[in-house]
């Protein structure tokens, strides 16, 4: 259960990131820490309209939009894939569990579209998630794997 709330709290935070990047006209991601135990992620907003950028952010350029958050709330959660399950398409999963594109960002354009990316979730008890991003929409879906069935399954 800590496992299927984190997946959900992580879907909203995407989705709120997404709908600040509308409401402020700008473009607004969600930034995954690149090292470090436990993983935190914290939402930037474009400050000089030229979308966001890792050097914008360390310039000071990008700002955040409140504090960094992370999992601490859900015990025995973390950023990770269950060693042997595949992707929903049925593909082979690197150990990478945050993936949009070649960064750790979630970025989303004031037209609500975008970057597609997945981000995976390991509970404690070996249960498997999946928050996935599409491109076109910007909207999220939740999956979770059945290990018995070898298929994932929506929220």
């Amino acid at each position: 259960y800590r496992a299927r709330g984190a997946a959900r709290h992580l879907s909203g935070r995407l989705q709120r990131a997404r709908a600040e990047a509308v409401a402020r006209g700008a473009h607004v991601a969600l930034r995954f820490s690149q090292a470090g135990t436990p993983v935190d992620f914290t939402v930037f907003v474009d400050g000089n309209r030229n979308g966001l950028s890792t050097a914008d952010i360390a310039a000071g350029i990008d700002r955040p939009i409140g504090p960094a958050a992370d999992l601490s709330d859900f015990p025995g959660v973390q950023f990770g894939i269950v060693p042997g399950t595949a992707s929903p398409e049925g593909l082979p999963l690197t150990s990478d569990p945050i993936r949009f594109g070649v960064s750790r960002m979630a970025s989303f354009t004031p037209r609500g579209t975008a970057t597609a990316g997945s981000v995976y979730l390991r509970g404690r008890d070996g249960s498997q998630y999946v928050v996935r991003v599409y491109g076109d929409t910007g909207k999220t879906t939740t999956l979770r794997y059945e290990r018995r069935a070898e298929r994932w399954v929506p929220l």
